[in-house]
């Protein structure tokens, strides 16, 4: 081959490789990133309704379906509710789980369905869902307006509650009839992204590392309608939204205590999680988060590497555990280990991403009723 031949089909090479790694970037960092809210997180499979009805449902034995605990059931046209294991048992060649069937939202549940465990309890909004009334509000942003729902309550100390991945705002409705008990006003966020919301201007999740800038509108907007100090009880990438508002709003001084579960606070674990989860092969990985970088702008450190554990001022309180594969439990231990006169951690095993709560409803609420208690 002749030496001008033989470069051009070098350099062809080499920009068609390229271009296939851009494009491969482009493709794991989406299957990350890029689907809006809500999409079944990574790791929830599906499982086959076996048998339902008489307040018992069947489903197929997985590690899923024998978690412990409280969970939603999601499938096409279907929304259930199931509780604790209650036994298991063979039903022709498939070895089934046995679980209470508390209630069928919507659609019914046929032999044969594939559902999905989800940490979402409840559809519709407070009053449909729970019985509380509500107003719809709209709070200006700096995309536009994002709603949310209000709940009121008799204290001048508000929750802000703020979904994360995989989930929306139905899914603080777990913890809102709790709230209401103790007499908090209660907004309820829906950001960036979200249905009803402005869109992000990429398209892409920024794990909370943009988004946080929706949530102190909503501070904003609290003390604006009479809030005296606000509380952020934030989940997944909701968490990371809260830590990150607690040291960088302007109004950070009226931030008197974080709830935080399975925060997300190493963005490049979480993606290569995610990416890895929805079946991006390991050599595109480290597209994945250079793409993502490029994308997105997430070139910032971990939290635990950057100002936050020395500038968080506000008690927190964390909710994790050592089975969430989508963002470990490590860094929260650190965080908890670096500042133990701000920082307290209730470690909830066998709970999946975001799901503490699910795995052991009457513990996570005894742990937030002494928290909550000396901030009221």
């Amino acid at each position: 081959m002749r030496p001008a031949t033989a470069t051009a089909a070098a350099v062809t090479t080499i920009l068609g490789a390229g271009a296939a790694a851009v494009a491969a970037g482009r493709y794991a960092s989406d299957a990350a990133l890029g689907a809006p809210s809500p999409r079944p997180l990574p790791g929830d499979r599906r499982l086959t309704v076996h048998a339902a009805g008489a307040g018992q449902i069947a489903l197929t034995r997985s590690f899923a379906a024998l978690r412990p605990g409280t969970y939603g059931l999601a499938g096409r046209g279907v929304h259930a509710v199931v509780g604790p294991v209650t036994g298991t048992a063979p039903e022709g060649s498939a070895d089934t789980v046995l679980r209470s069937l508390e209630r069928v939202n919507r659609g019914s549940l046929q032999r044969g369905a594939k559902v999905r465990m989800t940490p979402e309890l409840h559809t519709g909004d407070p009053l449909g869902a729970l019985g509380l009334a509500h107003k719809e509000v709209e709070i200006p942003g700096e995309l536009g307006f994002l709603p949310a729902w209000f709940v009121p309550g008799a204290r001048d100390t508000w929750v802000i509650t703020v979904h994360g991945l995989g989930t929306t705002r139905e899914h603080p409705l777990n913890v809102l009839g709790f709230l209401h008990d103790q007499q908090f006003p209660v907004l309820d966020l829906a950001y960036r992204g979200d249905e009803g919301a402005p869109r992000s201007p990429d398209g892409l999740s920024h794990l909370g590392e943009s988004e946080w800038r929706d949530l102190d509108a909503a501070i904003r907007y609290a003390v604006r309608y009479g809030a005296e100090n606000v509380i952020v009880h934030g989940w997944s990438s909701g968490a990371a939204m809260a830590l990150h508002a607690a040291v960088n709003s302007a109004l950070r001084d009226r931030v008197s205590g974080l709830v935080l579960d399975s925060p997300v606070m190493d963005w490049v674990t979480t993606l290569r999680a995610l990416a890895t989860a929805r079946g991006v092969p390991a050599a595109l990985l480290p597209l994945a988060v250079r793409a993502a970088q490029g994308r997105t702008g997430l070139h910032g450190a971990p939290l635990l590497d950057t100002s936050l554990p020395t500038a968080l001022h506000a008690p927190t309180l964390i909710f994790h555990g050592p089975d969430d594969t989508l963002a470990p439990w490590q860094p929260s231990r650190e965080l908890a280990a670096r500042r133990p006169d701000l920082v307290t951690l209730h470690s909830v095993p066998r709970a999946p991403h975001a799901a503490m709560w699910n795995a052991d409803p009457a513990g996570y609420e005894e742990a937030l009723r002494r928290f909550l208690t000396p901030l009221m």
